[in-house]
């Protein structure tokens, strides 16, 4: 599929056509760990008119079959070939990360727990204001889906998620497979499980939905981190500059505003230009500054400033836990697609 080149971390992509998706179907809606959690934007993109309508689609048919190891391998390939033409990694996380952070530890059954389970596929989810523009991540990913049968949603997700940060020089994540996809827009979670960029107590809103995911303050730092990829735009999310020096020739669609100059690598660059705040042009949320306001966030966040593999090894530990906490793996122990 043709798409103009991703970049943000809420960014959008541009159709090539409004051609049905028979998976997805999907109508894209409004909406940072705030943005990667929540969604800014890469560029408008018009209404599709595909919606489900929370009524029972394609997608409710997908049977609930666990992932094939080498299918697994195969699409990987896939999205790192993806990932070299549509510079689509920031959008990738983002949709993993939306589809994992909606667990809560309190409630034991699956699918209500929430969690990487495939439910953002589905009208009824993608609707909520935080996953504004996810529809373009899922309409990237759906031939990968139509090619691969053999492998879940919930899969494809968090392959895709953990190949973007790959890709862009990030930690290799210790990920396992074999997610089980929910079947039906009735099986998707409430509205209001992401967080929100600009809340009246940053930090304690951060630890209310992380803690809530079983997730500790050194992940909460370790996760923002991944804010060096990607921009914000404010016609999405309210957040960001239309454009700076930085994002004013793209790739991809030109414009918003980024935490970091080289806004499709991964580094430890976010945490030093948040301490720094020397550039205007570079956007700081009211989350992203609480991580040195807050004397906890702070021990992680001057860490990382200065010693990026201590970033990476914690990084890589959280953004696995985030993608298997709450999600129902066929076999139990997971699936390693990884050759010994």
């Amino acid at each position: 599929m043709a798409a103009h080149h991703s970049s943000s971390m809420g960014f959008r992509l541009i159709p090539a056509a409004s051609k049905t998706i028979t998976a997805f179907r999907s109508s894209s809606s409004n909406g940072s760990i705030s943005s990667l959690l929540r969604g800014d934007g890469l560029s408008r993109v018009p209404a599709f008119g595909w919606g489900l309508g929370g009524s029972r689609g394609a997608a409710s048919a997908v049977a609930c079959s666990p992932s094939d190891p080498v299918q697994l391998r195969s699409a990987r390939d896939d999205i790192r070939e993806l990932l070299k033409t549509t510079f689509c990694h920031p959008i990738l996380v983002r949709l993993g990360w939306h589809d994992a952070g909606t667990y809560n530890k309190n409630i034991e059954e699956w699918p209500r727990r929430g969690g990487a389970n495939g439910s953002v596929r589905f009208d009824k989810e993608l609707k909520h204001a935080a996953n504004a523009g996810l529809v373009n991540a899922l309409k990237l990913l759906q031939p990968v889906k139509d090619k691969y049968s053999g492998v879940t949603y919930a899969d494809l997700f968090q392959l895709a998620s953990a190949t973007a940060v790959e890709e862009a020089g990030g930690p290799k994540i210790p990920m396992k497979y074999g997610r089980v996809d929910v079947f039906g827009p009735e099986q998707c979670p409430e509205e209001g499980r992401l967080p929100a960029a600009g809340p009246a107590s940053p930090a304690a809103h951060l630890r209310d939905v992380f803690y809530r995911m079983g997730l500790n303050d050194k992940d909460i730092v370790a996760l923002s981190g991944a804010h060096t990829l990607g921009r914000a735009s404010p016609e999405r999310s309210g957040w960001g500059k239309p454009e700076t020096k930085y994002t004013k020739d793209g790739p991809g669609r030109p414009g918003g505003q980024s935490w970091t100059p080289q806004w499709l690598k991964f580094d430890n660059s976010y945490f030093q230009e948040i301490k720094e705040r020397r550039d205007a042009d570079l956007l700081v949320l009211p989350t992203d500054a609480s991580l040195f306001d807050d004397p906890s966030f702070k021990v992680y966040a001057e860490k990382y400033t200065v010693d990026q593999d201590a970033f990476f090894k914690d990084y890589a530990e959280a953004h696995a836990k985030l993608s298997n906490q709450g999600a129902k793996f066929d076999p139990p122990e997971g699936i390693s697609i990884e050759h010994h």
